[in-house]
């Protein structure tokens, strides 16, 4: 069994190279090379980088592929180890059970014997009573032959003939008693005889039946270590075959890093409208969400990426900046809850990144009303709110997508794994392109209707219903753009002023 177990993993791995080889074959393409990304970095110093292109897409796609077939072997893999397992379980189960028959069997068995010995002890009784009884049987009959010998002289001499006839009445009388207790007493011993042979009738028949389920319980411990030994290697190809799969996608991230690189945008520039619409295409099509709606969003937030930001931070303690022109802001990143993360994104150099500025506003100590205007500005940046207000908000969004330092960092872990960035960065396009389309997919754009899309620009922008109506209405004049290659003159103002 284990034997047949060890042929069909080998084979399984077999075919499954077999598949990946086939795969290769049939699209004209050597994916040894794919195997080492140093490798396909030296092959594309020596070509042009439309080649180069087309060598990361077709290794994307065979690592896709083959993480995906994989998957479906782990997911088989997994099917048989909970096969196996729900299998040892019941034969355990059935091993306990077959226990307690066979104990129970035990007992009834030892109970028959128990029966059967005291059936022949009573037989034993009986045979002693039917040999006392034929004996006084015997007596009886010698004594009444006695007297039948005797002659009518004899009695005549003895001179007592209503004695002699008593004794003989009695005598007949004691010999029917005696004959009918030997009947009784043998039809007893018959019944028992007959009692202890179907003792040992059942007690057999209980030794058989226990007989067959020790025999069964054999059988169920013989497989039952069986399945456990198939689990022990199933479990060891899971294994190997989750090390694979992470391999695979650890090259696949590779790879797509390189892919996503050629996407020709200087990192800190913003992309031309058609250099937009190729990233958005790329980053999209990998979390499921239409690229003109992605778009729309980026529009809205940031004009594409031409206006990232208007402010810098100047103070790595409080957060404190000043605006593009020079003027102090003393309120502009939150100090504790984004601050350390901005700087941990840009180091030394985070006065020369660009955020949003924080709006200068106030709202009541309840935060039910906001006031944007009789509030002094002082030479320092600081601002003095109406009695009962307190300053209101921050600023501090980086980048074409608009993150918040701390809504950034949560999106990172993701931005690696699902793009194959290593180290994000909001203010490079491609980068925060992902990030934003990873929002927008986890708020549910990738349903792909006009109804989801509008909610998640409506939750994108915190619920300002205007956001939302701005974000469609910029979608639709990309997305006709997309479809036609041509643009309104209105649409042109909207997205490209």
């Amino acid at each position: 069994m284990y034997l047949n177990k060890k042929i069909f993993i080998y084979l399984s791995v077999f075919l499954s190279l077999i598949l990946f080889s086939g795969f290769s074959e049939t699209k004209g393409f050597d994916f040894n090379v794919c195997d080492s990304i140093k490798e396909i970095d030296r092959k594309c110093q020596t070509l042009s980088e439309a080649e180069c292109r087309k060598i990361l897409e077709k290794c994307n796609e065979y690592f896709e592929e083959k993480s995906a077939e994989i998957g479906r072997d782990i997911s088989r893999t997994e099917t048989e180890k909970a096969n196996l397992k729900d299998q040892i379980t019941n034969l355990q189960r059935q091993i306990q059970n077959l226990d307690y028959q066979i104990y129970q069997g035990n007992l009834a068995i030892k109970d028959k014997s128990l029966q059967i010995d005291d059936t022949q002890l009573s037989i034993n009784r009986i045979s002693l009573k039917i040999e006392e009884s034929k004996n006084q049987l015997s007596n009886t009959l010698r004594i009444i032959y006695k007297e039948d010998q005797r002659s009518l002289a004899e009695v005549g001499l003895a001179g007592d003939f209503s004695d002699f006839f008593n004794n003989l009445t009695n005598l007949e009388t004691l010999n029917s008693r005696l004959q009918e207790i030997l009947r009784n007493t043998k039809s007893l011993r018959d019944y028992l005889e007959e009692k202890e042979e179907q003792i040992f009738i059942e007690k057999e028949g209980l030794e058989r039946a226990t007989a067959i389920q020790q025999m069964q319980r054999r059988e169920n411990d013989q497989i039952r270590s069986e399945r456990e030994g198939f689990l022990e290697m199933t479990e060891a190809q899971y294994q190997t075959y989750l090390r694979e799969k992470e391999e695979v996608e650890k090259k696949a991230a590779e790879v797509r890093e390189r892919l996503f690189s050629l996407v020709g945008i200087p990192e800190m520039e913003a992309p031309t409208f058609g250099e937009a619409i190729k990233i958005a295409n790329e980053v999209s099509s990998r979390v499921g969400i239409r690229p003109a709606f992605l778009l729309g969003i980026i529009s809205a937030e940031s004009a594409l990426g031409r206006n990232v930001g208007q402010c810098y931070v100047t103070d790595s303690q409080t957060g404190a900046g000043r605006f593009q022109n020079g003027s102090l802001l003393s309120r502009l990143m939150h100090p504790t809850r984004d601050l350390p993360i901005f700087l941990r994104l840009t180091g030394e150099k985070y006065s020369e990144f660009p955020v949003s500025c924080w709006i200068r506003i106030c709202a009541n100590t309840s935060y039910h009303h906001l006031v944007y205007n009789n509030i002094t500005i002082t030479s320092d940046g600081s601002i003095m709110c109406p009695a009962g207000y307190v300053p209101f908000g921050w600023g501090g969004a980086m980048g074409p997508a608009q993150f918040i330092p701390s809504t950034w960092a949560l999106y990172e872990p993701r931005i690696k794994s699902v793009f194959g960035i290593s180290n994000p960065n909001p203010w490079n396009v491609k980068h925060a392109f992902s990030a934003s389309a990873l929002y927008l997919s986890e708020l549910g754009a990738n349903q792909r209707t006009l109804f989801a899309e509008r909610n998640a620009a409506h939750r994108y922008s915190g619920g300002y219903a205007w956001y939302s109506d701005q974000v469609m209405q910029r979608a639709a004049c990309i997305q006709s753009f997309i479809d036609t290659g041509s643009m309104s003159s209105g649409c042109e103002r909207l997205i490209l002023p």
